[in-house]
């Protein structure tokens, strides 16, 4: 019943279908107009069309291939089925998923962030010029962001230190704790000596935005180049926490190969050269033991009582890494932790 009404959703748009499929909690729509996503989602009327504002100019310029959202008959960005779900009805491109372990198909990601970083550009400065949408958020300052992160590692401490019985998921925890807490406290220190608050502060005066979620699984391989998709976490915020996001993502999977990550960065360079202070941060970011802590976070908010050995698996990962993470960051940014 549940698919009946999402199909009926299509009838609020001005297009015909051809033809359906469905995937993950959406449908691919093929269309007199290409192919199309419909997916429920929960971002409100404003921040669907602030992204319509923004993906609608970079796809005007045709550098850059985005997920566009679609009006409606009525002119809305969000269409509501008889049972109260809301979806968006987005542009989409017939390709696969970018392979993150293939070293080429990562290098064609990280140019096309550069690419779509200085679109995002362009139309920062068109609304500077102008008048900005509304509804645009800042991302936390990284400073407070490391705070808060190194608070949450010590309560998963504090809380393990008060279980009677322990797990392997916990004993590793604590065994592991004062290493990678330690790491986290240089890193903080670091920060907070460093330029990147001035840069976060610029960041969000000028509006430059980023694609908030830059991943392997928002990236869609096609015959003549690659289209970026996934939009709905667009914020102002230092550009750089996307390509730290994805190089982080990347590097987890090529074991912190220094030549892997230092072409990516080449990669990305060819089109948008770094500032030092960009350079700065992205270091600082990578430095941070950012597996250990989100692993860590999992476990807490998880039903305690049956750990998965892929939590386990996940942790061990993240202190195994530390030492080959160190070392890439001593070549590439020489960035001692």
């Amino acid at each position: 019943m549940r698919e009946e009404y999402e199909l009926e959703v299509l009838e609020q748009y001005n297009i015909e279908v051809r033809g359906t499929r469905r995937i993950r909690g959406a449908f691919f729509c093929d269309t007199n107009e290409g192919t199309m996503l419909l997916k429920e989602t929960r971002i409100s009327g404003r921040r669907a069309l602030l992204l319509y504002e923004v993906l609608s100019r970079i796809e005007k310029r045709g550098n850059v291939k985005a997920d566009t959202p679609v009006f409606t008959k009525s002119g809305d960005l969000l269409a509501m089925s008889r049972e109260g779900t809301v979806y968006m009805l987005k542009k989409w491109y017939s390709g696969r998923e970018c392979d993150i372990r293939q070293e080429s198909e990562v290098l064609r990601a990280a140019e096309r962030l550069a690419l779509l970083h200085r679109e995002l550009d362009d139309v920062s400065s068109e609304w500077r010029a102008g008048t900005s949408p509304e509804g645009l958020p800042a991302g936390r300052n990284p400073v407070d962001e490391i705070m808060r992160h190194n608070r949450e590692m010590k309560k998963v401490r504090s809380f393990i230190r008060g279980r009677v019985a322990k797990n392997e998921f916990e004993y590793l925890y604590l065994e592991n704790f004062e290493k990678m807490y330690g790491m986290a406290e240089t890193v903080l220190q670091k920060m907070q000596s460093s330029r990147c608050m001035n840069l976060y502060q610029h960041s969000v005066a000028q509006r430059c935005m980023t694609h908030g979620d830059y991943n392997y699984h928002n990236l869609i391989v096609l015959k003549d180049g690659m289209a970026v998709t996934g939009f709905e976490h667009i914020r102002t915020d230092i550009q750089m926490h996307d390509l730290y996001y994805f190089i982080r993502k990347a590097m987890e999977k090529h074991r912190w190969k220094q030549k892997t990550g230092q072409k990516i960065l080449e990669a990305y360079e060819e089109k948008r050269p770094l500032s030092e202070e960009e350079r700065e941060y992205l270091g600082l970011s990578l430095a941070y033991p950012e597996k250990f802590w989100k692993t860590a976070g999992c476990y807490y908010h998880s039903n305690k009582a049956w750990i998965p050995e892929k939590c386990v698996e996940k942790l061990k990962v993240a202190v195994r890494q530390s030492e080959e993470k160190n070392h890439f960051l001593e070549e590439v940014f020489s960035l001692k932790i």
